[in-house]
């Protein structure tokens, strides 16, 4: 099946679709992006992502390149055209196209749009949920505003290369007082003795997660404390449970900290838990028709 790519108001072929050479999301990683889960062919948490597009853009001082319902009529189009039942849709906006110079150009440039979809198999992260992953610990060597969600990730590629080629899943930042960060592309958590979510807060230092804002609430709405703190690598590794968030990865239990298994080395319950009853509390939207 041919995938499809929406790229600056035109739908054409992956294979096809192009961006010109000076965008300057690819010579300045001057942009920003978005990760939405597709679940049963619907957007899960639009409107959480749509939110923090306009607060990341608004940041980096980039007009929204239309309105919100436009964004999601090309979102939900791109999906379509994938024939993606599960899986992701991928959104980014650069500043636009202009002759390269670290200026912004000109007021009347537009932001450039890409968006792509893709299936991933709901078993498979199912799968490794029930065996829970890896992480191992990296320096935390990223500019301070992290909680932009920029298109500039190379210490991120680095940190989740270092963690393949140690045989885990993810790498967990460390800051220079030995405190967990964030991972590579999740957010981290962990679960105390007496059973307390805790995780940093987000103000610096972290991207606030849409799937770590929708914990919060299913953890309220199941009696689950949490507590919004730092955390140190040697009390993650003492934790009585550990687990990371994302769109690509809902809730997925953590069971080995570099070389300390957590708990039992098996995935927690409150993780396990967390991870099934998700989706009951995030916000899912219409579906297009496949005709």
């Amino acid at each position: 099946m041919s995938r499809f790519a929406y790229v600056n108001g035109r739908y054409a072929r992956h294979a096809d679709a192009a961006i010109h050479i000076e965008d300057r999301g690819y010579q300045f990683a001057d942009g920003v992006y978005e990760v939405c889960e597709v679940r049963g062919g619907r957007l899960i948490d639009e409107r959480l992502h749509m939110d923090r597009l306009e607060r990341s853009l608004g940041e980096l001082r980039i007009a929204m390149p239309m309105s919100r319902a436009a964004l999601g009529a090309v979102l939900r189009e791109t999906v379509r055209r994938n024939l993606v039942r599960d899986g992701m849709v991928y959104l980014q906006v650069s500043r636009g196209v202009s002759p390269r110079n670290h200026l912004f150009p000109s007021a009347d440039t537009l932001p450039a749009v890409v968006v792509t979809a893709k299936s991933v198999a709901r078993a498979s992260g199912d799968k490794r949920a029930e065996a829970g992953v890896a992480v191992i610990s990296v320096p935390d060597n990223r500019w301070e505003r992290v909680d932009i969600k920029t298109v500039s990730l190379l210490p991120n590629v680095l940190a989740k290369q270092k963690a393949k080629e140690a045989g885990a899943y993810e790498a967990w930042f460390v800051d220079k007082d030995g405190n967990v960060t964030e991972g590579s592309s999740t957010n981290a958590w962990i679960v105390t003795a007496d059973g307390a979510l805790v995780t940093r807060p987000a103000t610096v230092g972290i991207l606030k997660g849409i799937t770590r804002t929708v914990v919060f609430e299913l953890a309220a709405r199941s009696g689950l404390r949490i507590e919004e703190r730092a955390f140190s690598l040697d009390e993650a590794k003492a934790a009585r449970e550990a687990f990371i968030t994302a769109a690509t990865t809902v809730v997925m239990p953590v069971v080995r900290i570099d070389d300390q298994a957590i708990g039992n080395g098996t995935p927690g319950s409150i993780a396990t838990s967390l991870r099934e009853h998700f989706h009951e509390f995030a916000e899912e939207a219409a579906a297009w028709s496949r005709g």
